[in-house]
């Protein structure tokens, strides 16, 4: 077949896999041959600390791609090119270096991706050379699922009738990649190199190998295998921490090392025997899209509330609320399912969802911060970190956002914590300092006897803190301060 270029660039960012990708099978339908190339972006490396679980599970990551490539390629020249540098000039130069017809990549919504992507078309187009994007990383992007009126959904509920009946009843389709893939071609002497070891790029090692976090293909296929046994079970499990409820693919997706088409169809595969479990997993998958679509049409709420109206919220400042903010970072509140919660972010990069909307909804609600200082520590922290869904899930819990829960609904941090976890499992395995106290005691230490306390080894306000605020005055507080939405 006579391909549309003689050359092609496959500029993989948030699409880390070989099958199902794409970037790189359409760049093989119209290129006699393709080149694959990964930038460590320097212009975002800067900006993170020298210890950051997500850059190791990236390189791991491209080890699992670059031999990937040469397999499916069956000669050993061929793989991964692994630049460090601005993506904005490295990809350029190489293309021009290369000499190619094209630069394929998958759709990033984000407004710095967006920036970054169409400075590269530009200064590609100078050059002769074009910049072919595509969907990827969701299923429905953009103005795909709309209103009757033709406008983009603010409320989930509607938004996922509409995209199950735009999705109909047929599979989605798989990219598959052939084999052999002749027109990988072989990289060029001065890039046949092995992916740059974290050192190599100005970073050191995390506990990422200690957590056992499984990375790359085959570390979210084996997840993905693990959760198809409890996926029937998902909307049972799903909201106890200390269970194995979820599938753990948050990181996976965020850096496509597995498909949302390829999970999409397994859910629905699951769906179609009946399975509630799986249909409620899908709905979770679906908030995915829509809060990329919610950042693609409102970009706005990357800085300020989705309903402008929340932004009259005065929040609290000063040393106090600096105090508050300290306790909330470190897990050092006083309530012990909210500090179990931190110490998981902090030690795992991994946050149960149940506990997102509680940790979430204490700072704003109980320590009356602005929720973006919690965005940005999510930001930090998290493993999964992906802007659209780390925005929507904090303007949630603030009430801020699209499809929010009401400014009134604030979680009781105590009730949540007899009612998810029950026993102290998961308190126990984060709060250390707690694990001699009873179930009935440990969600409310404060309130325990001094009998109880003693014999657990405990002294409020030495081994545990005292609670930083009281709840029923955190929450006439709070319904105080969301007043202003109402005026």
């Amino acid at each position: 077949m006579q391909k549309t270029f003689s050359s092609g660039l496959v500029w993989l960012r948030r699409d880390l896999r070989v099958q199902d990708n794409p970037a790189l099978a359409t760049a093989l339908a119209h290129c006699a041959q393709v080149h694959c190339v990964f930038v460590f972006d320097s212009t975002i490396l800067e900006l993170l600390p020298r210890q950051d679980r997500r850059v190791e599970f990236i390189r791991e990551s491209l080890v699992e791609v670059d031999a990937a490539l040469r397999a499916a390629a069956g000669h050993a020249a061929a793989g991964l090119i692994v630049l460090h540098g601005a993506a904005e000039r490295e990809v350029v130069a190489l293309a021009r270096e290369l000499q190619v017809n094209a630069v394929f990549a998958a759709k990033d919504y984000e407004p710095q991706a967006l920036q970054r992507d169409a400075a590269v078309g530009t200064a590609l187009q100078a050059q002769g050379m074009a910049l072919v994007q595509m969907k990827d990383h969701v299923v429905w992007e953009e103005r795909e699922v709309l209103t009757q009126m033709g406008k983009p959904y603010g409320v989930f509920t509607p938004y996922l009738r509409a995209w199950l009946a735009k999705l109909g009843d047929a599979p989605l389709p798989s990219h598959t990649l052939p084999s052999p893939c002749p027109q990988l071609a072989p990289r060029p002497d001065a890039y046949a190199k092995e992916v740059p070891t974290l050192q190599d790029i100005g970073f050191a090692p995390t506990n990422l190998k200690v957590l056992a976090i499984p990375t790359g293909m085959s570390g979210a296929a084996s997840l993905l295998a693990d959760f198809v046994e409890r996926m029937d079970r998902y909307d049972d499990t799903r909201n106890f921490p200390a269970v194995k409820g979820p599938s753990y693919l948050g990181v996976h997706l965020r850096f496509g090392t597995v498909s949302i088409r390829a999970l999409v169809n397994l859910a629905r595969q699951h769906i179609s025997t009946g399975s509630s479990g799986a249909q409620t997993w899908l709905a979770e998958l679906v908030w995915r899209d829509f809060y990329v679509q919610i950042l693609a049409n409102f970009p706005q709420v990357a800085t300020g509330a989705f309903k402008p109206e929340y932004d009259a919220i005065a929040w609290e400042e000063g040393a106090r609320a600096d105090a508050l903010y300290a306790a909330w970072c470190t897990g050092t509140t006083g309530y012990p399912l909210v500090d179990a919660a931190m110490a998981q972010l902090n030690q795992t990069g991994y946050m149960h969802n149940r506990l997102r909307m509680v940790a979430g909804s204490f700072l704003v609600k109980h320590l009356g911060l602005d929720w973006r200082w919690g965005e940005r520590y999510f930001a930090t922290q998290l493993n999964d970190f992906d802007l659209s869904a780390n925005n929507g899930g904090w303007q949630w819990v603030s009430s801020s956002g699209c499809d929010a829960q009401p400014y009134f609904r604030i979680f009781n941090p105590v009730t949540q914590s007899e009612k998810f976890d029950a026993q102290g499992r998961f308190i126990r395995r984060y709060v250390p300092a707690l694990k001699e106290l009873a179930a009935k005691a440990i969600h409310a230490p404060w309130l325990a006897k001094p009998l109880e306390l003693q014999a657990a080894g405990i002294t409020l306000g030495q081994h545990y803190p005292l609670p930083v605020v009281d709840h029923a005055a955190a929450r006439g507080r709070t319904l105080l301060r969301y007043g202003v939405v109402k005026k």
